[in-house]
């Protein structure tokens, strides 16, 4: 993990599951914690999901696929 996503998951206030290739297709949910992000993209199934931390600032970064 690089300085800035450390950063933003040390700080995140929520994080967001990211589904779909292009923006049209594209879906977003909120989860207050990492763990209930992953949980969501497992379920899918496919590992497609990126989860992101996100924080008060308005910093976002990729944590993880799921």
């Amino acid at each position: 993990m690089n300085p800035h996503e450390t950063f933003c998951l040390n700080t995140a206030t929520h994080f967001t599951a990211i589904r779909g290739r292009t923006p049209r297709q594209r879906t977003r949910e909120q989860f207050d914690t990492l763990d209930a992000a992953k949980e969501y993209g497992e379920k899918q199934g496919d590992g497609k999901t990126m989860i992101y931390a996100v924080n008060d600032l308005g910093n976002s970064a990729h944590i993880c696929n799921a």
